[in-house]
């Protein structure tokens, strides 16, 4: 019977996000379908033109979830029983837009937004242009934690490690966001002395600290 050794190892890194990615988000209700799907459409055009007169391309504003649902509203009637009446066509359309982390398009796209014909919702989060390759270098620690925790048991217990039996992985997903603006208001953002057109923001995103783990079994004699 081969004898092995069992050691999971946990790695963990600092990314400075580099990337910024504007989370954007429409809905409205309408009494007719084809009404609410014409006025997604509107919507997402007038994006289009805000962000393609900042210098974006009209294909960088990009669908990540659209949605139309039927709403129905729960009522009494009369005889005191609960009914449901339509109330019409919801619709949902989510959009994200990113670009590199800079303080000075941040307050200019913010500013757009916030004076369009139309209000949308939104949030700011961080992010890294190449995620793979934290996620390796974070693979690469953990494996090296492993290695290092299965030489000091080896050597506490008199056995050597020989080579690997087996590496067990989830790759489950590494989540690399940080949210510094969360709760943000545009009518807290100052408007920049010098262009009219853009928010003064200040904003220097903490690194984002990720972990993962890796198991590894190892032959010992």
């Amino acid at each position: 019977m081969e004898r092995t050794i069992r050691v999971t190892g946990k790695g963990k890194i600092s990314v400075k996000p580099d990337t910024i990615r504007l989370r954007i988000s429409l809905e409205d209700m309408y009494r007719e379908y084809e009404n609410a799907l014409k006025q997604s459409a509107d919507g997402v055009e007038i994006l289009k033109d805000v962000l393609e007169k900042l210098g974006y391309d009209r294909k960088e504003l990009k669908t990540v979830y659209f949605n139309i649902n039927t709403e129905y509203e729960r009522y009494q009637d009369d005889d005191n029983c609960w009914k449901s009446r339509f109330e019409g066509y919801k619709y949902t359309h989510r959009m994200k837009l990113e670009f590199p982390a800079d303080n000075q398009r941040l307050g200019k796209v913010l500013y757009a937004l916030a004076h369009c014909p139309i209000s949308p919702e939104f949030s700011i989060e961080y992010t890294v242009a190449n995620p793979e390759a934290a996620k390796n270098e974070l693979l690469g620690e953990a494996v090296k934690d492993s290695m290092k925790k299965a030489n000091i048991l080896a050597t506490a217990v008199g056995v050597k490690l020989g080579d690997i039996a087996n590496i067990d992985y989830s790759w489950g997903e590494v989540e690399l966001i940080s949210r510094p603006l969360e709760d943000l208001s545009l009518r807290c953002c100052k408007a920049d002395a010098c262009e009219s057109n853009s928010y003064l923001m200040d904003i220097e995103p903490d690194d984002i600290d990720v972990t993962d783990t890796v198991t590894v079994v190892w032959n010992i004699s």
